[in-house]
């Protein structure tokens, strides 16, 4: 269901693949999904650890891209679901969503923890094509 929004904003994709699809097919399949630049300018994504699958974030500005978004047949068969959010209308709502989630829920700063340099675990690019963690 297409909900009726008329401003600006982000909306979240929340995508699982279709019964029995490969990882690897489904990590090729979401890939091609947020790379298509006749759709909104995804702000970011991740792929599922489990059950292939994953989550992206768009920035829709007009109708026509939310359109575009909604009407997207790269997913089809997937279970989709598509959420327009309240805090971020835009891509740097986002951001100022983040840094207060962090600071006002957990007394975190966000700009230091972009700086922090955490170790990488596994292969990443493997965990996307496997849906497993390495």
């Amino acid at each position: 269901m297409n909900p009726p929004i008329k401003k600006p904003r982000c909306f979240l994709v929340y995508a699982l693949a279709s019964e029995g699809m490969l990882p690897s097919d489904a990590n090729r399949v979401f890939n091609d999904f947020v790379g298509d630049r006749s759709l909104p300018l995804v702000i970011f994504h991740d792929h599922f650890i489990g059950k292939p699958g994953g989550v992206a974030v768009f920035y829709c500005a007009t109708a026509e891209e939310r359109e575009a978004l909604y009407a997207s047949k790269h997913l089809e068969g997937w279970n989709v679901d598509i959420r327009p959010l309240i805090f971020s209308y835009s891509p740097a709502a986002l951001d100022e969503q983040i840094e207060y989630t962090l600071r006002a829920y957990r007394g975190e700063d966000w700009s230091k923890l972009r700086e922090e340099k955490r170790p990488s675990y596994g292969d990443p690019r493997t965990e996307a094509e496997t849906a497993a963690e390495e």
